[in-house]
């Protein structure tokens, strides 16, 4: 199956990204190849078996929390909540989630190819993550109701998509199938 793919490291050269370059190293480490699925489960702190904690990523949504406030696109406040506070992230650069929405909401309508083969990789991948995150319908609600219908109808009929049947046409998509299909699990 998709999910069940091997995780093959390609090449270990670093990309200038911290959490990214960790990811590498974890995978260089790891004795035998893990599947899609298990490293998601251990790249995000999910996994519960003692012998692969070694190589979960620690504080993840923190650290990534803190990259994106860095870059400027978030930034940080505490709130209160009843009895205690709490550190939040709220958007800051208002253009650069606007931009997002708006390359998403244009993805399944007016550059709607209705093939995912064709579709630009980096979209697919963005499509895969908001359904996986759940915050689609956050990506459409703007739309007046017509296009709300037509853009949830067309994401869903894509993320509907067989991932075994997707992963093997790919031309470079597998990744994103198979991170969908381990999600949908």
């Amino acid at each position: 199956p998709c999910c069940s793919l091997q995780v093959l490291l390609k090449s270990d050269a670093p990309t200038g990204d911290v959490l990214l370059d960790e990811t590498l190293r974890h995978i260089k480490a790891t004795e035998a190849a893990e599947t899609v699925q298990t490293w998601i489960e251990l790249l995000t702190g999910e996994t519960w078996n003692p012998f692969k904690l070694q190589y979960q990523l620690r504080n993840v949504r923190e650290r990534l929390a803190k990259a994106l406030v860095e870059k400027g696109i978030l930034t940080t406040e505490k709130q209160n909540f009843l009895l205690f506070d709490m550190t939040t992230h709220p958007v800051s650069n208002a253009s650069e989630k606007q931009r997002l929405v708006k390359k998403l909401q244009e993805s399944v309508l007016e550059r709607w190819v209705n093939d995912p083969q064709r579709m630009e990789r980096r979209t697919l991948a963005l499509l895969v993550l908001a359904h996986a995150s759940d915050v689609l319908e956050n990506v459409f609600a703007s739309l007046a109701d017509d296009k709300y219908d037509v853009a949830m109808n067309r994401t869903k009929d894509l993320l509907d998509m067989d991932p075994e049947v997707e992963a093997a046409k790919a031309r470079g998509t597998e990744m994103i199938w198979a991170v969908l299909a381990a999600f949908n699990k």
